[in-house]
């Protein structure tokens, strides 16, 4: 046997949960009430024995003659007809202080003589059998006790009786309803058996939501979260599968220049033809090497939105280190680039990984296609603080774009003229940017500038 057969099943759970604690409180119910009806019903009996003594004792007078005893003045056939039971045995003993019998029956006697005015009941043993008794002292016409004592036939059948006409219907009732409720949760689980069944079967290639036939609330919820999980998941698999799709359709083709220039400087004897190669695999790799970390960066961004975490971030320090970051290839390439709005602190509410990653891809195609048509290029990184967000900007005097392809830049694989016409890049970099703004729930706007050149302009929002 497993160790998932050995546990118990959810419905036997709920049925040792619910049945389990109704039962101990029947039984403490049954008990009380037992235990109550028995309190009332001593209570009546010893009621009634106590008027019988009572009735005895008023009819104790002293004799006529010169000795003034005490006596009974009934006689033994009226004492029977006044104290006639039909189903008990009724005793009784009239005594002096010192215990003689002065009438009734011989051998009756209480536990202890108690000159009190309280009643005292008691269980006694008379001829052999336990009998309930009570006894009395009364000290008019003159001292004694009377002692009356009642077999307890009747009462043990009432009690067997309340017993019986409380605790059965009550465990018949119980019974129902554990039958009840097994078949009700059993019903109640079929959801959850259909929906294990349908899991269970499913393919893994399979991430299509499951259809779930809810009939309770928790069950609908556990379905909801499966499904959410499968579409995480399948958004992760369809992230990987695009991200291997695009670096295999994109590599194709610089790795087979990369070959071809290969091959080509191998069949040559001449060294400079070999540098000329290799300049060009250089330039080959880098190209390749530059598209592999895009579509990594988008891979990550996809994987990102599950488990991003925002917090107050310094845009000010960020744009400071990207700029230095950056100087020493617009040095290379005859750029000015600087920054305005860096020299004091400001804060967004914004994850400061996307946003280097923003300003990497931003300052990148600024450098690589925003160089100006008449020379002088200039890039500048500004930062604006407004009083309920923050503007994040990259512009340069390059040659900007048509308003045609202003609207499709932030699609994949979509390219400027100026990009189009250097044959460099991949059309990602705006992509990138444009995804890591829905991520972190800010909004980006493009704009020309003019007389020429491109702005990108990115509105965080402020901490609270």
């Amino acid at each position: 046997m497993t160790a998932t057969q050995r546990k118990p099943s959810l419905r036997n759970r709920l049925l040792r949960h619910v049945l389990v604690p109704l039962a101990v409180t029947w039984l403490l119910g049954s008990a009380l009430v037992v235990g109550i009806a028995s309190y009332f019903a001593q209570q009546a009996f010893d009621r009634a024995l106590l008027d019988d003594a009572y009735l005895v004792a008023s009819h104790v007078r002293r004799t006529p003659d010169e000795s003034g005893r005490l006596d009974l003045s009934l006689s033994a056939q009226e004492m029977s007809t006044v104290l006639f039971d039909q189903s008990e045995s009724l005793y009784f003993a009239v005594l002096s202080p010192q215990g003689v019998l002065l009438a009734g029956h011989a051998g009756l006697r209480p536990l202890q003589f108690d000159e009190s005015l309280r009643p005292h009941f008691d269980a006694i043993d008379y001829q052999g059998r336990v009998l309930r008794s009570v006894t009395i002292h009364r000290d008019q016409p003159s001292s004694f006790y009377v002692v009356m004592a009642q077999t307890t036939a009747s009462r043990d059948r009432l009690l067997q009786r309340l017993l019986t006409f409380s605790i059965v219907p009550q465990l018949l009732l119980l019974l129902w309803l554990a039958v009840w409720l097994q078949r009700a949760i059993a019903d109640d689980l079929v959801p959850l058996a259909a929906l294990e069944q349908a899991l269970g079967r499913r393919d893994a290639r399979d991430l299509t939501p499951v259809p779930v036939t809810a009939t309770t609330r928790d069950v609908q919820r556990l379905g909801q979260a499966i499904n959410a999980l499968l579409g995480r998941i399948a958004s992760s698999v369809q992230a990987q599968r695009e991200f291997s799709g695009n670096v295999a359709h994109e590599l194709r083709t610089p790795l087979a220049g990369i070959r071809a220039l290969a091959d080509y400087g191998l069949r040559q004897n001449d060294p400079q033809v070999w540098r000329e190669q290799l300049q060009g695999i250089a330039q080959s790799q880098e190209r390749a090497s530059h598209l592999v970390d895009q579509l990594l960066a988008l891979a990550l961004a996809n994987e990102a939105q599950h488990i991003l975490e925002q917090k107050p971030v310094a845009l000010d320090v960020l744009v400071s280190e990207a700029v230095l970051r950056f100087l020493p290839r617009a040095d290379a390439a005859g750029v000015d680039l600087g920054a305005r709005g860096a020299d004091q602190p400001v804060w967004a509410f914004a994850n400061g990984a996307l946003i280097e990653g923003m300003l990497n891809n931003l300052l990148d195609n600024a450098l690589r296609y925003g160089g100006a048509p008449e020379g002088g290029s200039r890039v500048t990184v500004s930062l604006t603080d407004a009083p309920q967000a923050v503007v994040l900007a990259v512009s340069d005097n390059g040659p900007g774009v048509s308003h045609e392809q202003l609207k499709q830049l932030t699609q994949r694989w979509v390219q400027g003229s100026a990009g189009e016409a250097l044959k460099e890049g991949s059309g990602l970099g705006l992509a990138i940017v444009s995804e890591y703004v829905r991520l972190l729930n800010a909004k980006v706007a493009i704009q020309t500038e003019s007389p020429h050149g491109l702005r990108v302009s990115i509105t965080f929002n402020k901490p609270l």
